[in-house]
């Protein structure tokens, strides 16, 4: 393993096992160990994986029985860290990992399961929180990109598919869930809910404040810490 990349070891669904981390690769987080612990995967589903980054949602879904999983991101290193893992892992022939904004390099697939966790958060948390190498947020408010995203899911999804949906306070949740309830006819349902502390460093700037202020972020406290609240939603069509 070369300097540009460090080990990392999932310890969640089908886990431990080690995966490798390229420079500028997005790191698990929170929001990927609730999804990977709550979404089921039936024997010979084909899963999509938007946002895959090291690919290790792909790897559960895989391992869970998947026949065939589909992940993508936007960025070509991620895609190329993912299949990495996969090789080492020893499912590279139940892996295919593509490079392109949202659905843009998967428009030949159709889905039983869809695991949609792209970045959620405002631009400004992305900025300053050190979570998303390359800086990159969601938009201005964190809802853009997967208000974007729940546009499109429709035409990946099989009949009768379903949608692992994480949505946070620490977003404006709101407008992310109101395109979600229009999509998503067949009904929404909370598989996973979670709290967690919002580091004082990210709290503290001047444009998460505003945010916050705004009644965009909707925040709560433990102690002294304010803290956040992450949904997980499985949803149909």
């Amino acid at each position: 393993m070369g300097k540009s990349a460090t080990d990392y070891v999932w310890a969640g669904a089908t886990g431990p096992f080690a995966l490798r981390l390229d420079a500028g690769v997005f790191t698990p987080s929170h929001t990927t160990r609730v999804l990977g612990d709550t979404m089921q995967i039936r024997a010979g589903e084909t899963v999509l994986d938007v946002g895959c980054g090291s690919g290790v949602l792909s790897l559960v879904a895989a391992r869970l029985g998947a026949g065939r999983v589909v992940g993508t991101d936007a960025f070509a290193s991620s895609a190329r860290c993912a299949r990495a893992n996969a090789e080492t892992l020893g499912l590279g022939d139940v892996t295919d990992f593509r490079t392109g904004h949202l659905f843009e390099s998967v428009r030949d697939v159709r889905a039983d399961v869809i695991v949609a966790d792209v970045t959620g958060v405002p631009d400004a948390i992305a900025g300053v929180s050190g979570w998303f190498p390359a800086g990159h947020g969601g938009g201005p408010t964190g809802a853009e990109l997967p208000m974007e995203m729940l546009q499109e899911i429709g035409d990946r999804l099989a009949a009768g598919g379903r949608v692992y949906l994480p949505t946070g306070t620490i977003q404006d949740e709101d407008a992310v869930l109101a395109v979600a309830r229009r999509v998503f006819t067949g009904g929404m349902t909370p598989v996973a809910t979670r709290e967690f502390p919002l580091p004082e460093a990210v709290v503290s700037t001047r444009e998460v404040t505003a945010l916050i202020a705004s009644g965009i972020l909707k925040l709560g406290s433990r102690g002294s810490r304010r803290t956040w609240r992450l949904t997980v939603w499985r949803a149909m069509l």
